[in-house]
């Protein structure tokens, strides 16, 4: 546990905590099969507990050597991993389909696990694919990174003033229909507008953080805040500082934009999406690693908050602030847990 007070430790370890993108998967699965279950238990759940993580969205990303050909073959071996992984730490953690799983994951001790894409190469315009992935288990679905799929336009694409393509508005459509929640983290900004216009369901934005106070084309308007809070959405804050300040990097920093966030739509509204990269861009790219695809977007990483390990941090800035406990309560994970139990994996007749 990181140096905080005694009182956001036990705050913190009261709470339930949600973490909405950690791409760990992206390392487990560079793992022999055989190896994956005992890496993600010797390397990843210790980070997980220490974070105090209850419930973990596992994103699939696709690395540029796998696109366009190869990005549903990984897409595959990931969401196998993620299968692979609860399979052999079932006294640890549960795949959940819906938010009775989660709830019922929780209540067993577990941490719960709800697979994401994060980008959706995979399905090209064959968006009834969507239905092959949701038996799969996805239950969380951002149409883009920072480039352009088939479906929208990612936001280092804004200069285009891209919307969904038509192929986009029909995943809307299905996807809504199979319940798998909307993700508008990496949207491009007409196509976030675009898709809140056309939501009927929730939609979620699980790691963005308020452009009011960082102008990065990653970050969400007040505008799209309350977009998202308006469809009954939930937005994570990202706690990456590439995202948070172009020049302060401290814990304090990330809660302005929890803050601003609150006092924009509400604390039932907001969450919390860290997008935690440093293990990832160092195993992946060496120590020095400093780009992140897209627009030649340089990462930098707030002190204490490379890891879900410093999580507990954000409760004690919180609570130093003179936040109400009930108010951490929902920033640390209430408001995405209570929107996954009434949403999560339920599906809803085709518009």
């Amino acid at each position: 546990m990181p140096d905080i007070s005694a009182a956001a430790a036990a705050l913190h370890e009261q709470s339930i905590v949600v973490d909405t993108h950690n791409d760990l998967l992206m390392l487990c699965v560079r793992r022999k099969p055989s190896e994956q279950g005992a890496y993600f238990r010797r390397v990843w759940l210790p980070r997980l507990r220490a974070g105090g993580v209850n419930i973990q969205v596992l994103p699939v990303f696709i690395d540029d050597d796998f696109r366009p050909e190869g990005a549903l073959r990984q897409t595959l071996r990931m969401l196998e991993t993620g299968w692979r992984i609860a399979a052999e730490n079932t006294d640890a953690v549960r795949i959940c389909l819906t938010g009775a799983d989660v709830d019922a994951a929780l209540a067993d001790g577990l941490i719960a696990f709800v697979l994401a894409l994060e980008g959706c190469e995979a399905v090209g315009t064959d968006v009834a694919l969507f239905a092959s992935l949701h038996r799969l288990g996805v239950r969380v679905a951002s149409f883009t990174h920072f480039r352009r799929t088939m479906l929208a336009d990612g936001s280092a694409e804004d200069g285009t003033g891209g919307r969904l393509t038509e192929a986009g508005i029909d995943a809307v459509a299905i996807c809504e229909a199979l319940g798998i929640m909307l993700d508008v983290s990496h949207l491009g900004a007409a196509c976030t507008d675009h898709l809140l216009e056309l939501a009927t369901r929730p939609v979620i934005a699980s790691h963005s953080s308020a452009f009011s106070l960082r102008r990065h084309h990653r970050n969400l308007t007040d505008a799209r805040l309350r977009g998202i809070a308006a469809t009954g959405g939930v937005v994570g804050i990202n706690v990456l500082a590439t995202f948070i300040d172009e020049n302060v990097r401290t814990v304090a920093r990330v809660a302005d934009h929890i803050e601003h966030a609150a006092s924009t739509i509400g604390v039932d509204h907001v969450g919390l999406g860290p997008d935690f990269y440093k293990e990832i861009a160092e195993e992946l790219h060496g120590p020095a690693a400093q780009s992140m695809d897209g627009g030649g977007t340089v990462i930098s990483y707030v002190p204490g908050l490379e890891g879900p390990g410093g999580l507990p941090l954000i409760t004690d800035e919180l609570l130093r602030r003179g936040w109400p406990d009930d108010d951490i309560r929902q920033v640390l994970g209430g408001a995405f847990h209570a929107l996954f139990v009434r949403e999560l994996g339920l599906p809803c007749p085709r518009r």
